[in-house]
């Protein structure tokens, strides 16, 4: 029988932080809780608590839609600009 692997209690970093409203203003909160491609991280990875995962859901929309924060990031130009140097 395979053994059962343990990971760390998962928790929520907003919650750690005392953050009572996420901001779409506030990028570097937000990217927090976003992948290097620029997408919403989950809640079973992050270990957001529900309200916080809502409110960084909406905020991060937001964001996007004024254009803060892009809603795809093409990873082929970073990669063809390092490989350039």
């Amino acid at each position: 029988m395979a053994e059962r692997r343990k990971y760390g209690k998962k928790y929520c970093k907003y919650t750690e932080m005392k953050v009572d409203f996420i901001d779409y203003k506030n990028v570097d909160l937000l990217k927090l809780s976003m992948s290097e491609r620029g997408k919403i991280m989950p809640r079973r990875l992050t270990g957001n608590s529900k309200s916080a995962q809502e409110m960084v859901e909406m905020a991060i929309k937001r964001a996007r839609h004024m254009a803060l924060v892009p809603y795809i990031v093409d990873t082929k130009n970073v990669t063809d600009a390092a490989f350039a140097r």
